[in-house]
């Protein structure tokens, strides 16, 4: 059921506000965003909506048809949920952030979603960026969308317990049709980059879920944090590993523990990797750019070590198949989607090849989506605000 007729059946009105978040690719940049670096990402055209009506108390509801479960709250009590109702930890993060217990009044939200749950797609950004959005029109909040990004990861971090980056809200926010999205973590902007138009993205479901709150995300933040702090005791002006050269990082400049110099050296040549992405954009040249995310693939395989049989099984499917540039794990990895980079001809019939081969090797059908840049989070509807 779409969004405004659930809204009504749920809660028996109209909504005050109604907006709309697209999922997001991680194109090229694995982990790079919260070790200070560049990432191309780019919002897809499936989405998360929300529909929002004002309250006159303090009370919070909230209601999602994915796991089809209305949640009651307040507005003095936003504390984050455990268990099968914890989906609720980002608009309930999200409406912290934005004021929490100062907010004038509670509110009743209804989300739906065409976005796969736990596929790497972002899908919790893109919940939060269209809470977000409504919230602020809702309550007159008046916060541009550079800060909406900035609160959004803060909330995840924060209340859903998230050590992200700035990529999948940037993203999410910043998204362009026909466009990727250079985000440079650093100084916190976000570029459109034209993408030729003859470049088909396909996302390949693994079905092999992942709560990145429960994975081993947490541990490569940690993993590439404390190789920081080891380097910085080599070149005493380091402020984040993607400042790092190839070079500097070679035995014997440099003394890390083995597991610590692959989590490095992954990042560092994710770096130059994303550098040379945008030269290959410049230019056109789809073959170089599908030569790059299979390297991304590799190092994330290899020596960051996130990704998962079910993603490399697809990833070298995928690079053996007609028509397919290259293809990579997209987002944090541990499960989830796998990205392809196609020419035009790449079809159905060569995506259900692959998932064919899939399905024989592990029992499961991966979910195939054909999706195109698109543009970013928006507010569709305000008509009473």
């Amino acid at each position: 059921m779409h969004t405004l007729p659930l809204f009504r059946q749920i809660f028996h009105r109209e909504p005050d506000i109604l907006a709309r978040a697209p999922g997001r690719v991680e194109v090229i940049g694995n982990h790079t965003d919260y070790n200070g670096g560049l990432v191309l990402g780019a919002a897809i055209d499936r989405h998360v909506t929300v529909a929002l009506g004002r309250r006159t108390d303090r009370q919070v509801h909230l209601y999602s048809n994915l796991p089809r479960r209305l949640f009651t709250g307040t507005l003095d009590t936003l504390a984050p949920v455990t268990g099968p109702d914890a989906w609720v930890n980002y608009p309930l993060g999200v409406t912290s952030v934005l004021g929490g217990p100062s907010l004038p009044a509670g509110f009743e939200l209804c989300i739906t979603s065409t976005l796969p749950h736990g596929a790497g797609l972002s899908s919790s950004a893109a919940l939060e960026l269209a809470t977000a959005l409504a919230l602020d029109r809702a309550f007159r909040l008046n916060l541009g969308r550079l800060a909406l990004v900035t609160l959004c990861r803060e909330a995840e971090r924060s209340f859903a317990g998230m050590p992200c980056g700035i990529l999948d809200q940037g993203v999410v926010a910043f998204g362009k049709q026909d466009h990727l999205v250079l985000v440079d973590a650093r100084t916190g902007t976000f570029t459109p980059i034209p993408i030729p138009p003859e470049a088909s993205l396909w996302v390949f479901d693994t079905h092999h879920r992942h709560a990145l709150t429960d994975s081993l995300y947490a541990t490569r933040v940690c993993e590439c944090r404390s190789a920081l702090t080891h380097l910085q005791g080599v070149h005493h002006n380091l402020t984040c590993l993607t400042e790092l050269s190839l070079t500097a990082l070679q035995p014997p400049a440099t003394e890390l523990p083995p597991i610590l110099h692959r989590r490095a050296l992954h990042v560092v040549t994710e770096q130059e990797r994303v550098r040379q992405c945008l030269s290959v954009l410049e230019e056109g040249d789809l073959h170089g750019l599908g030569l790059l995310l299979n390297a991304s693939h590799a190092s994330s395989r290899d020596r960051f070590e996130n990704s998962t049989p079910e993603q490399d099984f697809l990833a070298e499917h995928l690079v053996r198949s007609p028509h397919v540039y290259g293809a990579r794990l997209t987002g944090g990895g541990f499960g989830g989607a796998v990205m392809a980079l196609t020419d035009p001809a790449f079809s159905k019939a060569h995506a259900g090849t692959v998932a064919r081969a899939y399905r024989a090797r592990f029992g499961a059908t991966p979910r195939c989506l054909h999706t195109r840049p698109a543009d970013g989070a928006t507010v569709v509807y305000a008509g009473n605000a």
